[in-house]
């Protein structure tokens, strides 16, 4: 994000005083100096506690907790979480959630994806696969529903203000916003099904965190994505553009989800 010429200011809220000054040090070469970028603020604090203290509004939040079974991260996939980080997103405004499949229980990746869509029923999930087999997943919720422009992306990507942000897709094998898009993943129409006995997540009971404990160094991503997304198509008037740019992405999409089947 601190990449993108058209972001002016950015906040981390960064619980281990540690991290910033590590990560300035050793990695600045793989996130982009983003400590030292002068548009960037980074708050020592818990994330949650940090909004629950502040009156900023934000055009977009992205949260990236630890393993949901690490004592208090549950917290940061609560319906009551989410409805905090509403508050505070602006009227257009998106908030963007890493899950992961690895080390999960399936009843966990459930509970986690229907409560991020109970607070933000226009979301989508988006995935990011390993030759077919499912990985790790970004659940994108915007506030207000919204189409994605493919042609307007990948306007952008072409930028040559915009270079560092192709280098970086580029590392991970994504060369356009049609490859960046593909990894469509579902809607909730595509999961209803499958989250028919979801448990939502909410401060008073954290049942996440038990779920999720029992999957320590258990590895069924593969099989809890085939499952999830058994009932997922492409999806419909969710995207626009030119004709061609559509006929290439639903390609994409319907070959990804046959493969991951």
């Amino acid at each position: 994000m601190s990449l993108d010429p058209l972001v002016k200011d950015q906040t981390i809220a960064e619980i281990e005083p540690l991290v910033p000054r590590v990560v300035s040090t050793y990695f600045s070469e793989h996130n982009f100096a983003v400590v030292s970028n002068p548009k960037v603020k980074v708050h020592l604090d818990d994330a949650r506690h940090f909004l629950l203290t502040t009156h900023q509004k934000f055009d977009a939040i992205t949260s990236d907790p630890l393993d949901p079974w690490v004592k208090g991260a549950a917290t940061l996939y609560t319906l009551e979480f989410f409805e905090v980080v509403k508050h505070h997103l602006n009227s257009n405004g998106v908030m963007t959630l890493f899950v992961q499949l690895y080390e999960n229980d399936e009843s966990a990746v459930k509970s986690q994806i229907a409560t991020f869509l109970k607070a933000f029923p226009n979301g989508a999930v988006f995935a990011n696969t390993v030759d077919g087999e499912g990985y790790d997943l970004v659940l994108y919720g915007p506030m207000q529903p919204r189409q994605i422009n493919l042609d307007e992306v990948q306007e952008r990507l072409n930028r040559p203000e915009n270079a560092p942000i192709v280098q970086s897709l580029s590392e991970i094998g994504i060369y356009s916003a049609v490859q960046l898009f593909g990894n469509y993943a579902g809607r909730p129409e595509d999961l209803a099904r499958w989250l028919s006995d979801a448990q939502i997540n909410h401060d008073r009971n954290l049942r996440l965190q038990f779920l999720a404990g029992r999957s320590l160094n258990v590895y069924k991503n593969a099989d809890i994505y085939r499952h999830m997304i058994q009932d997922s198509q492409y999806p419909e008037n969710y995207f626009v553009g030119k004709p061609e740019t559509l006929a290439d992405l639903r390609s994409y999409i319907e070959q990804a989800l046959s493969v991951s089947r």
